[in-house]
């Protein structure tokens, strides 16, 4: 096994599909701490079959151990991998663990920081390092405030909120190395009976290029139809305010801010949208925003690239017919 004493780890998290897209851009992240620090990064795979994450896992990183699970896909993953993992940084020795602010990577890691006795610092939007070690961003309080956290002994464990860094693959693909460990102990777990997969032709929304979102302006389930209609002109995906969701308008997949999905969409258009500030931080990053809005005054005027004073419902189907029939 490589020697991994004092390293950074990237916590993988597998899916149905292969590997989450969230642990390709914590893996990105690791690397630039990995090159500022001297230390080693590391990834590793837990599943009760962790081949095909740990295989794409090895495209951005150097090196990753692939630890089969036996019945994790049967139980909530979380407890069923934690204590191996657990067992695994006692012997390997890291010093900081990283893992995407998922809802099973903050299952895991807060297992983890448990059975460890580690700090955690969680849904961090930048991490640097300096000379007491990383440098944390957190945004708190609905995105008002911003803070920059350190851990006070010299371990640790990290979650990434999604989209905070661009992924990108190493030069060089890694290795993977199968590793056998014997958990310490073992936590109660929770039965999966039956998984649902939600049903959309489209891709998440997460990992969409372009999206156009509604909010409070469009008025109620129908109002949708014109912001659905000109995301298919821009081949983009729908996204919605948590008013929206909460008036139960359009499902909470589709939920962007504080609450919902961080995107890094190359263009996002704003529909009726005021642009609170809970909102703002989970699309402020987006390449270019477009904001379509009545109130001249409203929050969102003041951090759109492009704001439109008027009726969505006039603005938005013009720019779908200009959009078919520039394609036509």
């Amino acid at each position: 096994m490589a020697a991994t004493s004092g390293a950074i780890w990237v916590l993988g998290e597998p899916t149905p599909g292969g590997l989450a897209r969230v642990s390709t851009e914590a893996a990105t992240l690791a690397r630039t701490l990995g090159a500022a620090s001297g230390r080693a990064v590391v990834g590793v795979i837990a599943d009760a079959d962790p081949a095909a994450a740990a295989a794409e896992l090895a495209a951005f990183l150097p090196h990753v151990l692939s630890v089969t699970v036996a019945g994790a896909r049967d139980v909530v993953s979380g407890a069923a991998v934690a204590p191996s993992l657990a067992a695994l940084v006692e012997r390997e020795r890291p010093a900081y663990l990283i893992a995407g602010a998922t809802p099973d990577g903050r299952d895991l890691v807060g297992m983890l920081g448990a059975l460890l006795g580690w700090g955690v610092l969680v849904n961090a939007s930048a991490v640097a390092w300096t000379d007491e070690g990383p440098s944390v961003e957190m945004s708190v309080f609905g995105g008002r405030l911003t803070t920059t956290s350190a851990f006070t002994a010299d371990h640790g464990l990290i979650t990434i909120r999604p989209n905070s860094v661009a992924a990108e693959p190493a030069d060089q693909a890694g290795t993977v190395e199968p590793v056998t460990i014997a958990p310490a102990s073992a936590l109660p777990s929770v039965v999966v009976l039956e998984r649902v997969a939600a049903e959309s032709a489209a891709a998440p929304i997460e990992e969409a290029q372009v999206i156009v979102a509604g909010g409070r302006g469009v008025g109620g389930p129908a109002g949708f139809e014109v912001v659905e209609d000109l995301a298919a002109a821009l081949g983009g995906a729908v996204g919605a305010t948590r008013a929206a969701v909460d008036a139960g308008w359009i499902p909470y997949s589709q939920q962007i801010g504080q609450t919902g999905k961080i995107v890094k969409p190359k263009l996002y258009l704003a529909l009726g949208i005021s642009g609170a500030i809970q909102h703002k931080v989970g699309m402020q990053t987006a390449e270019t925003i477009v904001a379509v809005n009545r109130d001249p005054d409203a929050p969102i005027a003041e951090f759109a690239d492009l704001m439109v004073i008027g009726d969505l419902f006039e603005v938005a189907p013009a720019i779908a017919a200009e959009l078919r029939a520039r394609s036509g």
